[in-house]
Parts: structure tokens; sequence; C-alpha cells
């Protein structure tokens, strides 16, 4: 049994900026937090508040400005960029990989030390309603989990049904706005946040 937390984002932070001479940040993302052993978590946010950006650092794919990703103690960005899949994979929308950004030669770079990927990031999966299609993902998801993998899943609700998808197979979430990434232990202590309540709107419970 590994000593390491299976994901750790250490004092993470990616900033865009404009500008030759004098440079403005357009915007800028900052997390710090990590999770211990394998789960379910959801990952909530307004549309362009980060949450890409974050599965992106997190899987090696986009360089951060300052922090580290550490996955079962390994640093994926001091990785072989066609090793990082091994340690996270990032799905997006249609279940595509997303590409990997090359820093250095891979030669400089160490190998990974999974065979198959540790942290598993769906980010908004289309769920469909028809022929059981739901229910195979949350199985899918629970094996992941049973395996040992931590699963994240990010979702935009805008029904109802993506609210109870959301409670029924996550047991930690993240709300991303605005670059700034928060943490709740549960969905109920999630939706009392006054940020989230006005991002759900009618489907924030006791509406």
């Amino acid at each position: 049994m590994s000593s390491h937390p299976l994901l750790r984002v250490e004092n993470l932070a990616k900033q865009y900026q404009r500008g030759v001479f004098r440079k403005t940040t357009t915007f800028s993302l900052n997390a710090d937090f990590e999770v211990q052993q394998p789960c379910v978590v959801g990952v909530m946010g307004p549309n362009g508040s980060g949450k890409t950006t974050l599965f992106e650092l997190i899987t090696g794919s986009n360089l951060p400005s300052a922090g580290r990703v550490l996955v079962n103690g390994q640093d994926i960005h001091q990785v072989r960029t066609r090793e990082r899949d091994r340690l996270a994979i990032h799905y997006h929308q249609s279940y595509q990989v997303r590409s990997f950004q090359k820093t250095k030669p891979d030669f400089m770079l160490a190998h990974a030390h999974s065979d198959s990927p540790l942290v598993h990031l769906f980010d908004e999966p289309q769920f469909n309603t028809q022929d059981g299609y739901i229910g195979f993902m949350l199985d899918f998801f629970a094996k992941l989990k049973a395996n040992g993998r931590l699963v994240f899943l990010c979702l935009h609700p805008n029904e109802p049904y993506h609210v109870d998808i959301l409670r029924q197979c996550c047991e930690r979430f993240i709300f991303v706005q605005k670059g700034v990434v928060s943490e709740a232990p549960d969905f109920d202590t999630l939706a009392r946040d006054e940020k989230v309540r006005a991002y759900l709107g009618a489907l924030a419970p006791g509406r």
C-alpha cells in the first residue's frame, strides 16, 4: 500500500496573459487539495471557470505557472509525455483523450510508475437517458474506485437527473468559480454555499 496520497494538487497555479511588453493577466486558476484514497469526486462550476484547465493540469497536458501535481507521489509534469496517461487520463466530453504538451525531450523525463491510469477525469460526459447508459456509466465509475482508482466527474447540471447522478455516485465535491477551487465533503454541504446555489438556480435543493 502506498504511503502517498493518490492525488496531491500542491499550490497549483495557472495564469494566462496577453501583451508583450506590458503583460496583463486575463485568467488565473489556483488550487491546493489532496485525495488520499480511491473515490468519486464531483466537479461543478460555471462555463469558463477553469474546470477543464484544472483537469488538463492534473493530467499534464497543460503547463502550470507554479506548483505541482503528484499522482501517487510522482510529479506528472516530470514524467515522459507518452506515459502520463498511465498516471492520469482526461476524457473530454465525447471521451476523446486530450493531448499532452511537451516541455523537455522524453529522455530527460522519468518513466511512469504505473502501467494504467490511477486517476480518471471525465469532463462533462454526455449522459444518454436511453438504454440504461447512465446505469452502465455509474457502474463503471464504481468499478474504477473498487480497483483503486480515483474518478473525477465534471457535470454542468441543466436537468434534475444530473443532480441525482452527482448525489448518487460522488463522495466529495469540488466547485470552481473564476479560477478559485473550493471543496465540500458532501453534496448537502456544497449546496449550502450561496455561490453554488446561485449556480444551480432552480436545481438547488429546496427550490
